[in-house]
């Protein structure tokens, strides 16, 4: 067959490395994550949806950050735990099957980014002008605001994966937990330097955007509230942006220490430690974070667990 059209239709993944005496306590750790993942983040868009005094502009706009935690862990976590207990060398994926899961994977990293940075622009909108914020913060902007951060990381990693299966491979194993787009590309023996280029390109854009609109943002808000004398009004600044900034803080850690790992070979299996957690840990933590600083939705859990409480009996 022709080298430069040849293609695997079957891959093997090189999954979690882990010794068997730890298998089993990987298996329970990550499953439990899994399963608190699924139950905060659709327990907390159940109840946004079902309550109509939640359904406010901060609080549907959130909407797009658990949905996003749930897409990124379920394209991840249930592949790894069956990789768990099936022989290293059995570890198999189809290419259609690998491609999927990189433009999820891909795409809950980018949205993790642009989710945040509209509802930065909310908080922003919301402190600075708040006279103005009905107004601005209608229904149709929300929407508008909602799509341009899905349809923004839609288009980029659907341009990242285009020039990835453009290419011809010459091996077969997937040197990361997961299917991933450089672990894809590096599978090809032909020139990748434009899949290099545009992989550091994608990430300084979207990283340059991410940091700078948020540091803007808050600056301003910062301004706003050091100039004002009421001090209710700074304190429920100071509250309303704490989420949404430890939220922020959680995922740029996260993702710059995969990044740092990168730098060091010898460090790869830290590395790959850190891309799982990536998908494990800001999902587990930001509906805990939300759902406690948020006053209207820790009431209606509070409120719904008495109820579930008083009825059981």
């Amino acid at each position: 067959m022709d080298n430069l059209t040849f293609r695997y239709n079957i891959l093997l993944v090189e999954g979690l490395k882990i010794t068997p005496q730890s298998s089993h306590l990987a298996f329970i750790l990550l499953l439990i994550a899994y399963v608190f993942i699924m139950v905060a983040n659709i327990g907390i868009l159940f109840q946004i949806s079902a309550e109509k005094s939640l359904h406010q502009p901060m609080h549907i706009l959130y909407c797009n950050l658990p949905l996003s935690d749930v897409l990124g862990t379920t394209v991840v976590v249930p592949r790894l735990l069956k990789y768990i207990f099936i022989e290293p060398s059995e570890r198999y994926i189809t290419y259609v099957e690998c491609v999927i899961q990189i433009f999820f994977a891909h795409l809950y990293g980018t949205t993790s980014h642009t989710v945040l940075m509209i509802m930065a622009f909310d908080r922003y909108v919301a402190i600075c002008n708040p006279l103005r914020y009905p107004s601005i913060m209608t229904h149709s902007m929300v929407v508008k605001l909602s799509a341009a951060a899905w349809g923004v990381a839609i288009v980029l990693v659907g341009i990242m994966i285009g020039l990835t299966v453009r290419l011809s491979q010459c091996r077969y194993v997937i040197q990361n937990p997961f299917c991933d787009n450089a672990s894809m590309f590096k599978l090809s023996c032909e020139n990748v330097a434009i899949n290099n280029i545009y992989g550091l390109t994608f990430t300084i854009v979207l990283l340059t955007s991410s940091l700078g609109s948020v540091a803007i943002t808050y600056l301003r808000i910062a301004i706003v509230c050091f100039k004002s004398k009421n001090k209710a009004t700074n304190s429920k600044a100071i509250k309303t942006c704490s989420t949404h900034l430890a939220c922020y803080v959680i995922m740029m850690v996260s993702g710059f220490t995969i990044i740092f790992l990168h730098r060091f070979p010898e460090l790869s299996d830290n590395r790959k430690l850190v891309t799982i957690i990536f998908h494990v840990v800001p999902p587990c933590l930001n509906p805990i974070i939300y759902g406690l600083q948020s006053k209207e939705i820790r009431q209606r859990i509070f409120q719904q667990f008495n109820r579930n409480k008083v009825n059981s009996k």
